[in-house]
Protein backbone atom coordinates (compact mmCIF):
# COMPACT_ATOMS: atom_id res chain seq x y z
CA UNK A 1 0.00 0.00 0.00
CA UNK A 2 2.54 2.53 -1.17
CA UNK A 3 -0.15 5.20 -1.67
CA UNK A 4 -1.05 5.26 2.04
CA UNK A 5 0.56 6.87 5.10
CA UNK A 6 0.53 5.17 8.48
CA UNK A 7 0.44 8.03 11.04
CA UNK A 8 0.67 5.68 14.04
CA UNK A 9 4.47 5.60 13.76
CA UNK A 10 7.21 8.20 13.29
CA UNK A 11 7.64 11.78 14.52
CA UNK A 12 4.21 13.46 14.96
CA UNK A 13 5.34 16.93 13.80
CA UNK A 14 6.79 15.57 10.59
CA UNK A 15 3.74 13.40 9.96
CA UNK A 16 1.27 16.22 10.60
CA UNK A 17 3.17 18.67 8.37
CA UNK A 18 3.57 16.05 5.66
CA UNK A 19 -0.17 15.38 5.70
CA UNK A 20 -1.27 19.02 6.13
CA UNK A 21 0.89 20.68 3.46
CA UNK A 22 -0.99 19.19 0.47
CA UNK A 23 -4.27 19.99 2.22
CA UNK A 24 -3.24 23.60 2.76
CA UNK A 25 -2.00 23.97 -0.81
CA UNK A 26 -5.22 22.47 -2.12
CA UNK A 27 -7.35 24.76 0.00
CA UNK A 28 -5.30 27.77 -1.08
CA UNK A 29 -5.99 26.80 -4.67
CA UNK A 30 -9.70 26.61 -3.91
CA UNK A 31 -9.64 29.99 -2.24
CA UNK A 32 -7.52 31.45 -5.03
CA UNK A 33 -10.10 30.58 -7.62
CA UNK A 34 -12.82 31.96 -5.34
CA UNK A 35 -10.77 35.15 -5.08
CA UNK A 36 -10.35 35.20 -8.84
CA UNK A 37 -14.10 34.64 -9.22
CA UNK A 38 -14.76 37.63 -6.99
CA UNK A 39 -12.05 39.76 -8.61
CA UNK A 40 -13.34 39.08 -12.12
CA UNK A 41 -16.93 39.74 -11.10
CA UNK A 42 -16.05 42.90 -9.15
CA UNK A 43 -13.86 44.36 -11.88
CA UNK A 44 -15.48 43.11 -15.10
CA UNK A 45 -19.16 42.99 -14.12
CA UNK A 46 -20.00 45.34 -11.22
CA UNK A 47 -19.73 45.94 -7.49
CA UNK A 48 -23.39 44.91 -7.28
CA UNK A 49 -22.57 41.57 -8.87
CA UNK A 50 -19.72 41.10 -6.37
CA UNK A 51 -22.17 41.73 -3.56
CA UNK A 52 -24.60 39.25 -5.15
CA UNK A 53 -21.93 36.54 -5.13
CA UNK A 54 -21.28 37.17 -1.42
CA UNK A 55 -24.84 37.81 -0.26
CA UNK A 56 -25.47 34.08 0.22
CA UNK A 57 -22.04 33.14 1.61
CA UNK A 58 -23.39 32.13 5.01
CA UNK A 59 -26.17 30.10 3.38
CA UNK A 60 -23.59 28.27 1.30
CA UNK A 61 -21.61 27.59 4.47
CA UNK A 62 -24.75 26.18 6.08
CA UNK A 63 -25.57 23.77 3.24
CA UNK A 64 -22.11 22.91 1.95
CA UNK A 65 -20.74 22.82 5.48
CA UNK A 66 -23.23 20.11 6.37
CA UNK A 67 -22.41 18.09 3.26
CA UNK A 68 -18.64 18.46 3.64
CA UNK A 69 -18.71 17.88 7.40
CA UNK A 70 -20.79 14.74 7.01
CA UNK A 71 -18.41 13.38 4.37
CA UNK A 72 -15.42 14.12 6.61
CA UNK A 73 -17.19 12.30 9.43
CA UNK A 74 -17.81 9.27 7.23
CA UNK A 75 -14.05 9.02 6.67
CA UNK A 76 -13.26 8.78 10.40
CA UNK A 77 -14.42 5.14 10.90
CA UNK A 78 -12.45 4.32 7.75
CA UNK A 79 -9.31 5.91 9.26
CA UNK A 80 -9.86 4.07 12.55
CA UNK A 81 -10.29 0.73 10.76
CA UNK A 82 -7.16 1.43 8.72
CA UNK A 83 -5.21 2.22 11.90
CA UNK A 84 -6.41 -1.06 13.39
CA UNK A 85 -5.46 -2.86 10.11
CA UNK A 86 -9.02 -4.22 9.82
CA UNK A 87 -9.38 -3.85 6.06
CA UNK A 88 -12.56 -5.89 5.75
CA UNK A 89 -14.39 -3.57 8.15
CA UNK A 90 -12.84 -0.60 6.35
CA UNK A 91 -14.35 -1.67 3.02
CA UNK A 92 -17.74 -2.27 4.67
CA UNK A 93 -17.59 1.32 5.90
CA UNK A 94 -16.72 2.56 2.41
CA UNK A 95 -19.67 0.80 0.80
CA UNK A 96 -22.15 2.12 3.32
CA UNK A 97 -20.66 5.63 3.24
CA UNK A 98 -21.20 5.82 -0.54
CA UNK A 99 -24.79 4.68 -0.11
CA UNK A 100 -25.56 7.25 2.59
CA UNK A 101 -23.80 10.09 0.73
CA UNK A 102 -25.84 9.42 -2.42
CA UNK A 103 -29.10 9.76 -0.49
CA UNK A 104 -27.91 13.01 1.12
CA UNK A 105 -26.86 14.42 -2.27
CA UNK A 106 -30.24 13.82 -3.91
CA UNK A 107 -32.25 15.13 -0.96
CA UNK A 108 -30.13 18.23 -0.35
CA UNK A 109 -30.08 19.24 -4.03
CA UNK A 110 -33.85 18.95 -4.43
CA UNK A 111 -34.70 20.87 -1.26
CA UNK A 112 -32.16 23.67 -1.58
CA UNK A 113 -32.82 24.43 -5.25
CA UNK A 114 -36.54 24.74 -4.46
CA UNK A 115 -35.93 27.16 -1.58
CA UNK A 116 -33.43 29.62 -3.08
CA UNK A 117 -35.85 32.55 -3.10
CA UNK A 118 -37.05 32.22 0.51
CA UNK A 119 -33.46 31.68 1.65
CA UNK A 120 -32.26 34.94 0.12
CA UNK A 121 -35.20 36.87 1.54
CA UNK A 122 -34.48 35.37 4.95
CA UNK A 123 -31.00 36.93 5.01
CA UNK A 124 -32.22 40.40 3.95
CA UNK A 125 -30.59 40.34 0.51
CA UNK A 126 -30.78 43.91 -0.89
CA UNK A 127 -33.39 44.17 -3.70
CA UNK A 128 -30.91 45.57 -6.23
CA UNK A 129 -28.79 42.40 -6.11
CA UNK A 130 -31.53 39.83 -5.48
CA UNK A 131 -31.84 38.53 -9.06
CA UNK A 132 -28.10 37.92 -9.49
CA UNK A 133 -27.83 36.38 -6.01
CA UNK A 134 -30.70 34.00 -6.86
CA UNK A 135 -29.05 32.79 -10.07
CA UNK A 136 -25.72 32.28 -8.35
CA UNK A 137 -27.28 30.33 -5.48
CA UNK A 138 -29.20 28.01 -7.81
CA UNK A 139 -25.98 27.08 -9.61
CA UNK A 140 -24.19 26.46 -6.32
CA UNK A 141 -26.94 24.16 -5.04
CA UNK A 142 -27.15 22.30 -8.34
CA UNK A 143 -23.47 21.39 -7.86
CA UNK A 144 -24.11 19.69 -4.48
CA UNK A 145 -23.85 16.10 -5.88
CA UNK A 146 -20.42 16.86 -7.34
CA UNK A 147 -19.30 18.57 -4.13
CA UNK A 148 -20.40 15.62 -2.00
CA UNK A 149 -18.80 13.13 -4.38
CA UNK A 150 -15.46 14.93 -4.27
CA UNK A 151 -15.45 15.42 -0.49
CA UNK A 152 -16.40 11.82 0.23
CA UNK A 153 -13.87 10.29 -2.16
CA UNK A 154 -11.11 12.71 -1.13
CA UNK A 155 -11.92 11.99 2.51
CA UNK A 156 -11.55 8.25 1.93
CA UNK A 157 -8.18 8.78 0.27
CA UNK A 158 -7.02 11.01 3.13
CA UNK A 159 -8.26 8.47 5.70
CA UNK A 160 -5.43 6.24 4.49
CA UNK A 161 -2.94 9.04 5.12
CA UNK A 162 -2.68 10.17 1.48
CA UNK A 163 -3.39 13.88 1.21
CA UNK A 164 -1.29 14.46 -1.91
CA UNK A 165 -3.58 13.03 -4.57
CA UNK A 166 -6.64 15.14 -3.69
CA UNK A 167 -4.29 18.13 -3.86
CA UNK A 168 -3.15 17.22 -7.35
CA UNK A 169 -6.75 16.90 -8.45
CA UNK A 170 -7.53 20.32 -6.99
CA UNK A 171 -4.68 21.82 -8.98
CA UNK A 172 -6.30 20.59 -12.16
CA UNK A 173 -9.84 21.58 -11.21
CA UNK A 174 -8.69 25.03 -10.03
CA UNK A 175 -6.99 25.70 -13.34
CA UNK A 176 -10.14 24.52 -15.14
CA UNK A 177 -12.27 26.80 -12.95
CA UNK A 178 -10.12 29.86 -13.62
CA UNK A 179 -10.03 29.25 -17.37
CA UNK A 180 -13.78 28.77 -17.45
CA UNK A 181 -14.21 32.00 -15.46
CA UNK A 182 -12.42 33.93 -18.16
CA UNK A 183 -14.35 32.12 -20.90
CA UNK A 184 -17.81 32.49 -19.37
CA UNK A 185 -17.52 35.89 -17.63
CA UNK A 186 -15.17 37.89 -19.84
CA UNK A 187 -15.52 36.05 -23.14
CA UNK A 188 -19.22 35.11 -23.14
CA UNK A 189 -20.43 37.89 -20.77
CA UNK A 190 -22.45 35.46 -18.62
CA UNK A 191 -21.96 37.37 -15.35
CA UNK A 192 -22.78 35.49 -12.15
CA UNK A 193 -24.16 32.61 -14.21
CA UNK A 194 -20.65 32.07 -15.52
CA UNK A 195 -19.23 31.89 -11.98
CA UNK A 196 -21.75 29.22 -11.02
CA UNK A 197 -21.29 27.18 -14.18
CA UNK A 198 -17.49 27.22 -13.90
CA UNK A 199 -17.66 26.07 -10.29
CA UNK A 200 -20.03 23.22 -11.13
CA UNK A 201 -17.88 21.89 -13.98
CA UNK A 202 -14.64 22.07 -12.00
CA UNK A 203 -16.23 20.23 -9.04
CA UNK A 204 -17.40 17.47 -11.36
CA UNK A 205 -13.88 17.12 -12.76
CA UNK A 206 -12.26 16.81 -9.31
CA UNK A 207 -14.82 14.20 -8.20
CA UNK A 208 -14.20 12.08 -11.27
CA UNK A 209 -10.43 12.19 -10.80
CA UNK A 210 -10.74 10.96 -7.19
CA UNK A 211 -12.94 8.10 -8.35
CA UNK A 212 -10.53 7.12 -11.12
CA UNK A 213 -7.54 7.23 -8.74
CA UNK A 214 -9.20 4.93 -6.21
CA UNK A 215 -10.04 2.48 -8.97
CA UNK A 216 -6.44 2.46 -10.25
CA UNK A 217 -4.27 2.87 -7.15
CA UNK A 218 -6.25 2.26 -3.95
CA UNK A 219 -8.15 -0.93 -4.63
CA UNK A 220 -7.81 -1.68 -0.88
CA UNK A 221 -10.76 0.72 -0.54
CA UNK A 222 -12.95 -1.01 -3.12
CA UNK A 223 -15.46 -3.38 -1.49
CA UNK A 224 -15.71 -6.95 -2.70
CA UNK A 225 -19.07 -8.50 -3.55
CA UNK A 226 -19.97 -9.60 -0.01
CA UNK A 227 -18.71 -6.29 1.43
CA UNK A 228 -21.05 -4.11 -0.64
CA UNK A 229 -24.28 -4.93 1.15
CA UNK A 230 -26.04 -2.71 3.61
CA UNK A 231 -24.71 -3.17 7.14
CA UNK A 232 -26.92 -1.60 9.78
CA UNK A 233 -24.20 -1.45 12.43
CA UNK A 234 -21.68 0.11 10.05
CA UNK A 235 -24.25 2.58 8.75
CA UNK A 236 -25.16 3.56 12.30
CA UNK A 237 -21.48 4.11 13.12
CA UNK A 238 -21.03 6.25 10.01
CA UNK A 239 -24.10 8.33 10.81
CA UNK A 240 -22.97 8.70 14.43
CA UNK A 241 -19.70 10.15 13.15
CA UNK A 242 -20.88 12.04 10.07
CA UNK A 243 -24.15 13.65 11.12
CA UNK A 244 -22.75 15.45 14.20
CA UNK A 245 -19.88 16.79 12.09
CA UNK A 246 -22.29 17.96 9.42
CA UNK A 247 -24.63 19.46 12.00
CA UNK A 248 -21.69 21.15 13.69
CA UNK A 249 -21.00 23.11 10.50
CA UNK A 250 -24.69 23.84 10.03
CA UNK A 251 -25.17 24.96 13.61
CA UNK A 252 -22.14 27.21 13.31
CA UNK A 253 -23.55 28.54 10.04
CA UNK A 254 -26.83 29.53 11.71
CA UNK A 255 -24.87 32.10 13.69
CA UNK A 256 -23.10 33.16 10.48
CA UNK A 257 -26.47 33.58 8.76
CA UNK A 258 -27.66 35.81 11.58
CA UNK A 259 -24.46 37.83 11.29
CA UNK A 260 -24.69 38.04 7.49
CA UNK A 261 -28.33 39.07 7.71
CA UNK A 262 -27.40 41.89 10.07
CA UNK A 263 -24.58 42.91 7.74
CA UNK A 264 -26.76 42.74 4.62
CA UNK A 265 -29.18 45.13 6.27
CA UNK A 266 -26.38 47.72 6.44
CA UNK A 267 -26.39 48.05 2.62
CA UNK A 268 -24.58 47.00 -0.55
CA UNK A 269 -21.30 48.72 0.34
CA UNK A 270 -20.97 46.63 3.50
CA UNK A 271 -22.04 43.45 1.71
CA UNK A 272 -19.26 44.04 -0.83
CA UNK A 273 -16.73 44.78 1.94
CA UNK A 274 -17.76 41.63 3.79
CA UNK A 275 -17.50 39.55 0.60
CA UNK A 276 -14.02 40.81 -0.25
CA UNK A 277 -12.66 40.40 3.29
CA UNK A 278 -14.12 36.91 3.69
CA UNK A 279 -12.48 35.75 0.47
CA UNK A 280 -9.03 36.78 1.75
CA UNK A 281 -9.72 35.64 5.31
CA UNK A 282 -10.47 32.11 4.13
CA UNK A 283 -7.18 32.13 2.22
CA UNK A 284 -5.27 32.79 5.45
CA UNK A 285 -7.34 30.66 7.82
CA UNK A 286 -7.14 27.58 5.62
CA UNK A 287 -3.85 26.64 7.29
CA UNK A 288 -5.55 26.38 10.68
CA UNK A 289 -8.47 24.47 9.19
CA UNK A 290 -6.30 21.93 7.41
CA UNK A 291 -3.97 21.33 10.33
CA UNK A 292 -7.19 20.44 12.09
CA UNK A 293 -8.16 18.05 9.26
CA UNK A 294 -4.71 16.46 9.54
CA UNK A 295 -5.29 16.00 13.27
CA UNK A 296 -8.60 14.22 12.62
CA UNK A 297 -6.83 11.59 10.53
CA UNK A 298 -3.85 11.48 12.91
CA UNK A 299 -6.06 10.95 15.96
CA UNK A 300 -8.34 8.55 14.11
CA UNK A 301 -5.48 6.27 13.10
CA UNK A 302 -3.81 6.41 16.51
CA UNK A 303 -6.97 5.73 18.48
CA UNK A 304 -7.60 2.78 16.14
CA UNK A 305 -4.10 1.53 16.92
CA UNK A 306 -4.67 2.27 20.65
CA UNK A 307 -1.63 4.59 20.79
CA UNK A 308 -3.09 7.20 23.11
CA UNK A 309 0.28 8.65 24.10
CA UNK A 310 0.89 9.82 20.53
CA UNK A 311 -2.30 11.88 20.63
CA UNK A 312 -0.86 14.31 23.20
CA UNK A 313 2.37 14.50 21.21
CA UNK A 314 0.42 15.36 18.09
CA UNK A 315 -1.60 18.06 19.87
CA UNK A 316 1.56 19.77 21.11
CA UNK A 317 3.10 19.63 17.65
CA UNK A 318 0.00 21.10 16.00
CA UNK A 319 -0.15 24.01 18.46
CA UNK A 320 3.51 24.88 17.74
CA UNK A 321 2.89 24.79 13.99
CA UNK A 322 -0.09 27.16 14.25
CA UNK A 323 1.85 29.57 16.49
CA UNK A 324 4.61 29.92 13.89
CA UNK A 325 2.04 30.47 11.15
CA UNK A 326 0.24 33.16 13.17
CA UNK A 327 3.40 35.29 13.23
CA UNK A 328 3.59 35.04 9.44
CA UNK A 329 -0.03 36.18 9.04
CA UNK A 330 0.60 39.25 11.20
CA UNK A 331 3.54 40.24 9.02
CA UNK A 332 1.38 40.11 5.88
CA UNK A 333 -2.07 41.28 6.90
CA UNK A 334 -1.30 44.26 9.14
CA UNK A 335 0.64 46.31 6.55
CA UNK A 336 -1.03 45.02 3.36
CA UNK A 337 -4.75 44.66 4.12
CA UNK A 338 -5.84 47.57 1.90
CA UNK A 339 -3.75 46.36 -1.03
CA UNK A 340 -5.34 42.91 -0.74
CA UNK A 341 -8.82 44.42 -0.97
CA UNK A 342 -7.89 46.25 -4.18
CA UNK A 343 -7.92 42.88 -5.91
CA UNK A 344 -11.70 43.09 -5.87
CA UNK A 345 -12.59 46.74 -6.41
CA UNK A 346 -11.02 49.86 -7.88
CA UNK A 347 -8.85 52.01 -5.65
CA UNK A 348 -11.47 54.78 -5.59
CA UNK A 349 -13.91 52.48 -3.70
CA UNK A 350 -12.35 53.76 -0.48
CA UNK A 351 -15.27 52.94 1.82
CA UNK A 352 -15.37 49.29 0.76
CA UNK A 353 -11.58 48.97 1.01
CA UNK A 354 -11.26 50.55 4.46
CA UNK A 355 -14.07 48.47 5.97
CA UNK A 356 -12.78 45.22 4.45
CA UNK A 357 -9.25 45.95 5.67
CA UNK A 358 -10.55 46.65 9.18
CA UNK A 359 -12.33 43.29 9.17
CA UNK A 360 -9.12 41.51 8.13
CA UNK A 361 -6.96 43.12 10.81
CA UNK A 362 -9.38 42.49 13.68
CA UNK A 363 -9.79 38.84 12.70
CA UNK A 364 -6.02 38.38 12.39
CA UNK A 365 -5.37 39.27 16.03
CA UNK A 366 -7.54 36.32 17.06
CA UNK A 367 -6.00 33.68 14.78
CA UNK A 368 -4.28 31.85 17.67
CA UNK A 369 -7.74 31.32 19.18
CA UNK A 370 -8.95 29.94 15.84
CA UNK A 371 -5.91 27.68 15.55
CA UNK A 372 -6.57 26.12 18.95
CA UNK A 373 -10.24 25.71 18.02
CA UNK A 374 -9.55 23.77 14.82
CA UNK A 375 -6.91 21.55 16.43
CA UNK A 376 -9.12 20.55 19.34
CA UNK A 377 -12.35 20.24 17.38
CA UNK A 378 -10.96 17.99 14.66
CA UNK A 379 -8.94 15.96 17.14
CA UNK A 380 -12.07 15.24 19.16
CA UNK A 381 -13.84 14.22 15.96
CA UNK A 382 -10.98 11.92 15.00
CA UNK A 383 -11.16 10.27 18.40
CA UNK A 384 -14.77 9.36 17.65
CA UNK A 385 -16.57 11.93 19.85
CA UNK A 386 -18.28 14.00 17.16
CA UNK A 387 -21.17 14.91 19.45
CA UNK A 388 -18.80 16.86 21.68
CA UNK A 389 -17.31 18.79 18.77
CA UNK A 390 -20.86 19.59 17.64
CA UNK A 391 -21.50 21.29 20.97
CA UNK A 392 -18.61 23.65 20.26
CA UNK A 393 -20.52 24.65 17.13
CA UNK A 394 -23.48 25.48 19.35
CA UNK A 395 -21.23 27.81 21.34
CA UNK A 396 -20.17 29.55 18.12
CA UNK A 397 -23.77 29.89 16.99
CA UNK A 398 -24.88 31.47 20.26
CA UNK A 399 -21.96 33.90 20.20
CA UNK A 400 -22.58 35.03 16.61
CA UNK A 401 -26.29 35.43 17.28
CA UNK A 402 -25.47 37.62 20.27
CA UNK A 403 -23.14 39.77 18.16
CA UNK A 404 -25.76 40.19 15.42
CA UNK A 405 -28.49 41.10 17.92
CA UNK A 406 -26.52 43.47 20.14
CA UNK A 407 -23.14 44.49 18.71
CA UNK A 408 -24.06 45.11 15.05
CA UNK A 409 -27.00 47.45 15.83
CA UNK A 410 -24.78 49.31 18.29
CA UNK A 411 -21.50 49.41 16.36
CA UNK A 412 -22.48 48.83 12.72
CA UNK A 413 -19.84 47.12 10.59
CA UNK A 414 -17.36 47.21 13.50
CA UNK A 415 -19.70 44.81 15.29
CA UNK A 416 -19.64 42.52 12.26
CA UNK A 417 -15.84 42.49 12.46
CA UNK A 418 -16.01 41.02 15.97
CA UNK A 419 -18.48 38.29 15.04
CA UNK A 420 -15.91 35.59 14.27
CA UNK A 421 -13.47 36.39 17.11
CA UNK A 422 -16.22 36.30 19.74
CA UNK A 423 -17.45 32.97 18.33
CA UNK A 424 -13.94 31.47 18.35
CA UNK A 425 -13.39 32.43 21.99
CA UNK A 426 -16.74 30.94 22.98
CA UNK A 427 -15.94 27.64 21.25
CA UNK A 428 -12.52 27.38 22.92
CA UNK A 429 -14.07 27.92 26.33
CA UNK A 430 -15.87 24.63 25.73
CA UNK A 431 -13.20 22.70 23.78
CA UNK A 432 -10.21 23.18 26.10
CA UNK A 433 -11.71 21.57 29.24
CA UNK A 434 -13.49 19.02 27.04
CA UNK A 435 -10.22 17.85 25.48
CA UNK A 436 -8.46 17.67 28.86
CA UNK A 437 -11.19 15.50 30.34
CA UNK A 438 -11.44 13.33 27.25
CA UNK A 439 -7.68 12.70 27.12
CA UNK A 440 -7.63 11.65 30.77
CA UNK A 441 -10.50 9.27 30.07
CA UNK A 442 -8.68 7.73 27.10
CA UNK A 443 -5.45 7.33 29.07
CA UNK A 444 -7.28 5.37 31.75
CA UNK A 445 -9.11 3.30 29.16
CA UNK A 446 -6.34 2.54 26.64
CA UNK A 447 -2.93 3.20 28.22
CA UNK A 448 -2.46 -0.43 29.38
CA UNK A 449 -2.68 -1.56 25.75
CA UNK A 450 0.38 0.38 24.70
CA UNK A 451 1.56 3.88 23.94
Amino acid sequence: MGNTNDMTVGAPTRGIIRFAVPLVCGYILQQMYLIIDAAIVGRFVSVGALAAVGASASIMFLIMGFCNGACSGFAIPVAQAFGAKDFVAMRHYVANAVRIAAVIAVAMTAVTCALCGPILRMVNTPPEIFADAYVFLVFQFAAIPFTIAYNLLAGLIRALGNSKQPFYFLIFSSVVNILLDFLFIIGMKLGVEGVGLATMMSQAASAYMCYAYIRRKLDVLIPWADERGYDRAKAASLLASGLPMGLQFSITAIGSIMLQSANNALGTVYVAAFTASMRVKYLFTCVFENIGVAMATYCGQNIGARRVGRIAMGLRSAVKITAVYFVATLALILPLAEEMMMLFVDADETEIISNAAMYMRISCYFYPVLGLLTILRYSIQGLGYSNLSMLSGVMEMVARCGVSIWLVPALGFLGVCYGDPVAWVAADMFLVPCMLLLYRHLRRKLAPSGM
